[in-house]
C-alpha cells in the first residue's frame, strides 16, 4: 500500500494507460480522481476500479472544467498528493497535410491542457507531492506523420525541467513518464493512417522493439507508481522511458 491515504488525480483516466494507472493507484491505497469527456467511459472505469475512485467529467482544454475539478477535490479531499497529467491525443498527418485546426487540436490537449491542468491543481498540492507528466518517445524520436504530436510532447518534457526548478522550493517533484508502443486502442486509431489492419500494425510495431513485443498497460502503471511514491523521493526533472528499448538502442 505505497499510496495509502494519498489523494491522486489521473486526467484521461477512463481508458487505456490512464485507466491502468488509476487502477494501480487505487490498489495501492489512494483515493483516485479520474477525468474524461465521455460519461459512459467514466462509468465503465469507475465500475472496473477496485478501491476509492471518484469520476469527474472534465475536458482538460476547458478552464472552467479544470476549475470545477479543482474545487471538487478541494471540497471532498482538501488536498492533492499526486497529479498524473495523462490526458492527450494523437492525430497523424503528413507534413503537407497539417492544417491550422489539426495543429490547434494537437497542442490544445497535449501542451496547453497539460500546462493549465498543473497550474490549476498546484494550489492543492502540499510539500512531498508528485507531479507526473505523460510524454512519449515521439517527443525525441522522429516518426512519419507526427510533426505536431512530437512537438507537443517535446514541450511536455521541457515543462518538467522548468517546473522541477520552479517547484522544488515548495517540496514538489516533477517528472515525465515516457511510454513507447503500448497495446491500447490508440493503435486502432493509427492503423487507418498507415493503411494497415490493426493486428498487422501491432505486429509490425513489435519488430521495432528490442524486447520483441508491445508494452502492457499495467507495466506503465508500475512505473507511474514508482514516480508517485516515496521510492522516487530524490528524483525530479527526469524522464523515465518505458519503451521496451525502442528509443534507447
Amino acid at each position: 500500500m505505497r499510496l495509502a491515504d494519498k489523494v491522486a488525480l489521473v486526467t484521461g483516466g477512463g481508458a487505456g494507460l490512464g485507466l491502468a494507472i488509476a487502477e494501480r493507484f487505487a490498489a495501492e491505497g489512494a483515493h483516485v480522481y479520474i477525468t474524461g469527456r465521455r460519461k459512459e467511459v467514466l462509468d465503465d472505469a469507475t465500475a472496473s476500479i477496485e478501491g476509492r475512485v471518484t469520476a469527474v467529467a472534465a475536458d482538460s482544454t476547458s478552464s472552467s472544467d479544470l476549475d470545477g475539478l479543482a474545487e471538487t477535490i478541494r471540497r471532498e479531499s482538501g488536498r492533492l498528493d499526486v497529479l498524473v497529467a495523462n490526458a492527450g491525443m494523437i492525430e497523424r498527418a503528413d507534413f503537407g497535410e497539417v492544417t491550422e485546426d489539426h495543429f490547434d487540436r494537437t497542442f490544445d490537449i497535449n501542451a496547453r491542457g497539460t500546462m493549465f491542468t498543473v497550474q490549476t491543481a498546484l494550489p492543492l498540492m502540499p510539500a512531498g507531492g508528485s507531479i507526473i507528466l505523460v510524454g512519449s518517445i515521439q517527443g525525441f524520436k522522429g516518426l512519419p506523420g507526427s510533426t505536431t504530436y512530437s512537438a507537443a510532447k517535446a514541450a511536455v518534457r521541457s515543462y518538467a525541467r522548468v517546473w522541477a526548478a520552479e517547484f522544488g522550493g515548495r517540496g514538489l517533484r516533477v517528472n515525465v513518464l515516457t511510454p513507447g508502443p503500448f497495446d491500447t486502442a490508440i493503435i486502432d486509431g493509427q492503423a487507418e493512417y498507415f493503411g494497415q489492419d490493426p493486428a498487422a500494425l501491432r505486429a509490425q510495431m513489435a519488430t521495432h522493439v528490442p524486447m520483441g513485443r508491445l508494452g502492457r498497460p499495467e507495466e506503465l502503471a508500475g512505473a507511474a507508481l514508482f514516480l508517485a511514491s516515496d521510492d522516487s523521493s530524490f528524483m525530479t526533472g527526469a524522464e523515465l522511458c518505458i519503451d521496451g528499448g525502442m528509443a534507447q538502442v
